[in-house]
Parts: structure tokens; C-alpha cells; sequence
């Protein structure tokens, strides 16, 4: 099969990170995952990467706290995947660069869109972390914004115990109905909570195509690159 995408953005959830224990980072699942991430660059894929930091702190479970300082608390989580996932992808020889919305002057570059663009022309691997620099905006809005900067052409929403979009919840509703394709305005209609509204408006006027999968299986990040129907593919317009 040939190759579906030249420059892709990926998402990463926190809770993906954390393997089966729910909170902190799995070692073996970042290696795991690194490897996937390795073969795609191999194959000629610009990666850029969008971590969460739900592993560490959700700051909207925290009502009695400030809303800006808790979810600055989570942008600290977001740098902390970041570089655990740099150090993964780089024991396996792949150039990584993590790049952060919130200045880091010790362990990372700062944001800059021209620069991150040079990182990923040159072959290199790109983690962006803290998201957007600023409170009341999701990871999932992260991405949309910088696949829309970088100009990429999809973006992987790479998600935990769950190999698609789905009608209801298939945890706990066993007939609920699989998408294998939506448009955006589906989203925001059915009021599908695959990314807050914020994000998903975003892809819709940018017109960035996304696709859900789950991450459960690495391998998925290969084959959805290789064009195989995985997951659900999201477009503007069908």
C-alpha cells in the first residue's frame, strides 16, 4: 500500500500514555507507541505529535480550584508525556524535538510555527506540548490549531478503549451504532463527544480531515497511515 499522508499531526491522550494504570506513564506502552511512531517516520511521514496530560491532572474535575490554575497544572502534565516521549523516540534513533507553548527555556524550544515546519522538513519529529499556552482550551484544540499552522494533512485522535466514533457510549450501550465516516457538522449536531466543539469547529473551517481510531493496537498508527479502514474518518464534507 502506498502512503496516505505526507505530514500528519498526532494526538496523543494522556490516558493512552498510562498504558493500564490509569494515571502516570507507562513505560512499556511510550515504547510500544515509539515504535510505531518510528515506523512511519521511516516510511517518509512528517509526525507531529499533540500530547495530553490526563494522566497526571484533568483540570476540569477540579471545581473548588481556579479554573486558569488548574489547567496550567495540566499543561505541566502535557510537558511532562512530552518528554517522556522524546526520550522513547530517541533511544530508537529518531530526531525529536519537543517545543513548548509555555516558555521552557531548560527543556525545550518555545512554540514558533516557521520553525517547527524546518524541524519536520528536515525529518525530525516534533512534540508540541502545553498545549495552547492558555487556560479554557483542550489538547484536542491544540491539535486543530497546529495542524492548521503546520499544514498538515490529517489528524490521528489516537483514543483509549475505544476503536472509533460511536452513536452512544458502547461501554455502556452494547447495540450502539459505529461511524465509519461523519462530517463535522454531524458532530456538533448529534452532540458526539469525540473533541469539544472549540476543536472540532476548528477542523471544520480549516478543513482538516480527521481520523479516530483506537490506540489500544500501535500497530494502527501504521495502517492508518497505509490507507487501511480503521476507525472512523471525519471530513468536512462527505
Amino acid at each position: 500500500m502506498s502512503l496516505q499522508y505526507k505530514r500528519i499531526v498526532l494526538k496523543l491522550s494522556g490516558e493512552a500514555l498510562a498504558g493500564n494504570n490509569g494515571m502516570g506513564i507507562d513505560l512499556e506502552t511510550i515504547r510500544n507507541i515509539s515504535y510505531q511512531i518510528k515506523k512511519i517516520h521511516d516510511l517518509g511521514v512528517e509526525v507531529a505529535i499533540v500530547v495530553g496530560g490526563g494522566n497526571f491532572w484533568r483540570g476540569r474535575s477540579s471545581k473548588d480550584m481556579d479554573r486558569a490554575t488548574s489547567d496550567y497544572m495540566g499543561m505541566l502534565g502535557t510537558m511532562m508525556n512530552a518528554l517522556a516521549l522524546q526520550d522513547a523516540l530517541e533511544k530508537i534513533d529518531v530526531i525529536t524535538r519537543v517545543q513548548s507553548a509555555i516558555e521552557m527555556r531548560q527543556i525545550a524550544e518555545p512554540y514558533i510555527r516557521r520553525r517547527a515546519i524546518r524541524h519536520l522538513e528536515k525529518g525530525r519529529v516534533v512534540i508540541f506540548g502545553a498545549g495552547t499556552g492558555n487556560p479554557f482550551f483542550s489538547t484536542d484544540t491544540t491539535a486543530a490549531l497546529r495542524a492548521a499552522e503546520i499544514e498538515a494533512d490529517v489528524i490521528f485522535l489516537a483514543k483509549k478503549g475505544v476503536d472509533g466514533v460511536y452513536d452512544s457510549d458502547p461501554k455502556l450501550n452494547k447495540n450502539a451504532k459505529k461511524f465509519d465516516t461523519l462530517n463535522y457538522i454531524d458532530i456538533l449536531n448529534l452532540g458526539l463527544g469525540i473533541m469539544d466543539s472549540t476543536a472540532t469547529s476548528l477542523c471544520m473551517d480549516n478543513n482538516i480531515p480527521l481520523v479516530v481510531f483506537g490506540i489500544d493496537d500501535p500497530d494502527n498508527i501504521v495502517n492508518v497511515v497505509l490507507g487501511k479502514k480503521i476507525g472512523t474518518n471525519i471530513k468536512g464534507d462527505l
